[in-house]
């Protein structure tokens, strides 16, 4: 089965960089759609960036747009989410997810795997 598995949260200046990773230490993903979600305090858990099982094609929130970039290396079961350029307003638990489709997915309805979330915290 997927077991997915977060890491590289931590707390940053505004402005600053990190970098998430998704590890699937389970069956392998090549064909899942793979999704960053976060939730903010008092906020629902949105989608904030999703790639298709190949990489051939991106999904970004308008509000992460220029400034996230998602990746995965099927290879090593692994997705990314490199945040650049952080906001206090991105301060949130991080999940990775898994859909079982190749093509991407935007409701958080259409996955089915997750990760136990990492938290990021961005001061001003």
């Amino acid at each position: 089965q997927v077991q997915l598995a977060e890491s590289g949260g931590g707390l940053v200046q505004a402005g600053g960089s990190l970098r998430l990773s998704c590890a699937n230490s389970g069956r392998t993903f090549s064909r899942n759609c793979m999704g960053w979600f976060r939730q903010a305090p008092g906020k629902e858990r949105e989608l904030v960036a999703a790639i298709t099982w190949n990489g051939g094609s991106t999904y970004y929130a308008d509000s992460v747009k220029g400034r996230f970039t998602i990746s995965r290396d099927n290879a090593v079961n692994t997705m990314y989410l490199q945040m650049n350029s952080l906001k206090p307003e991105d301060t949130a638990v991080y999940f990775c997810a898994a859909a079982d489709t190749i093509m991407i997915r935007t409701s958080i309805r259409g996955y089915q795997y997750w990760g136990q979330g990492t938290q990021v915290t961005v001061s001003s």
